[in-house]
């Protein structure tokens, strides 16, 4: 059986976590440290995104790009580590690419990736599948990324092969950030300490202040999404779902039916009676024989 009907029955029946060994490596100029094609053994390719760890932004190309670099910039208070904005986002860019540079020489040989092969993808233009990833010697990528200084203990999370759930597995990479940040490492090295928290204030003003414009505003008449494939943007478009609750619904996929959503954490009854006219789930696809 071929890793399309392994994905097409995770999508089936289950959400099960499966361990892919021997995967490569695959040259992308749109990858980035958190993001890149990978080709498992019998040929196919998938685009990876990794679980619960975020590189900045290499490649921007719209303003949903620009926003999300402006806020890990602010994260890692480096907006004012150059005299203007110009020079801090070509200071960023250039630590994405390090980012990026790191994971592909942490992966040169074969590695390892556990995933449900479920459709997790975080923006519309890649069909990705979130995983855990592993070198060579069985070490965790996000964990080295977020150790050294690359990336942030951030996104979406779920469940590890070995039974830790997503908020043990995040705690863990918090913990790591910690140190990280304590050793100014990678981009903690840039960090302006007395900027950081009004710049963190000034993200989180700001992205209350989105939400309720978005909320005012609605999403356009007839706006469906199907809740098993949609993008992280999509999700954010349903009134009262900002980026958290999204990650969150993002975790729990997949669903077989609607009222699964009642078991995400932020959506209740009310929210959900919002939510259900905007809602679809289309029936998983018949594996070929």
């Amino acid at each position: 059986m071929g890793w399309a009907a392994v994905w097409l029955a995770g999508v089936a029946a289950a959400a099960d976590l499966v361990a892919v060994e021997g995967c490569t490596l695959v040259a992308a100029d749109w990858a980035d440290g958190d993001s890149f094609p990978v080709r498992t053994p019998d040929g196919e390719v998938h685009t990876v995104r990794l679980y619960a760890a975020d590189c900045l932004e290499q490649h921007v190309s719209g303003e949903t790009d620009a926003r999300r670099l402006r806020s890990q910039r602010r994260y890692f208070g480096i907006t004012s580590a150059r005299p203007d904005a110009a020079a801090s986002i070509a200071l960023a860019k250039d630590l994405a690419r390090q980012a990026t540079a790191e994971t592909r020489r942490f992966l040169t040989r074969p590695f390892t990736i556990h995933t449900s092969f479920a459709d997790a993808r975080g923006d519309g233009r890649h069909k990705r599948i979130y995983a855990f990833v592993f070198d060579a010697a069985g070490r965790d990528l996000a964990a080295h990324l977020v150790s050294a200084g690359l990336a942030r203990a951030y996104g979406v999370g779920r469940t590890t092969l070995t039974g830790d759930s997503a908020e043990e597995y995040r705690e863990t990479l918090a913990d790591l950030e910690l140190q990280a940040a304590q050793r100014g490492a990678g981009i903690w090295a840039h960090t302006d300490w007395s900027s950081l928290p009004a710049e963190r204030r000034r993200e989180r003003e700001e992205a209350r202040e989105l939400a309720v414009a978005v909320d005012g505003a609605g999403p356009p008449p007839g706006f469906v999404v199907e809740i098993n494939s949609a993008s992280r943007q999509d999700l954010m478009r349903l009134p009262h779902v900002g980026e958290t609750l999204a990650n969150r619904i993002i975790e729990r996929r997949p669903y077989r039916r609607l009222t699964d959503l009642l078991e995400v954490d932020g959506i209740g009854p009310s929210t959900y009676r919002a939510l259900k006219p905007m809602l679809r789930i289309e029936p998983p696809p018949a594996a070929a024989e």
